[in-house]
């Protein structure tokens, strides 16, 4: 089982991307769901988060009030609204999928990952 994180692409400062994280074999409303990204040259780390079953949510200071993690039951669907972009956004953006209930950036916690979706903020 894998998800696939989609959405990425080559934007200017100060743009906007939107980000989906998607399932075919897994029913992403019952997880946690975590975007991680990875910068060239450093660790990955967690941005946001939205737990299980409900709309709580959380964000790394880096990415706090620019970035919106939002799902869709319906279409099976957990995306990452990217707004007020900068160069140091740039990156390849990770989702991932956790049973626990509540929001951890431990990539320890989580079983199912995507493959990865690159975002470049440049002008």
């Amino acid at each position: 089982v894998q998800l696939q994180a989609s959405g990425g692409g080559l934007v200017q400062p100060g743009g906007s991307l939107r980000l989906s994280c998607t399932a075919s074999e897994l029913t992403l409303r019952s997880y946690t769901i975590v975007w991680f990204r990875q910068a060239p040259g450093k660790e990955r780390e967690g941005i946001s988060c939205i737990r299980r079953t409900s709309t709580g949510t959380n964000y790394a200071d880096s990415v706090k009030a620019r970035f919106t993690i939002s799902r869709d039951g319906a279409k099976n669907t957990v995306y990452l609204q990217l707004n007020s972009l900068k160069p140091e956004d740039t990156a390849v953006y990770y989702c991932a999928a956790a049973a626990r209930g509540i929001c951890t950036w431990y990539e320890s916690d989580f079983r199912y990952w995507g493959q990865g979706t690159q975002v470049t903020v440049s002008s």
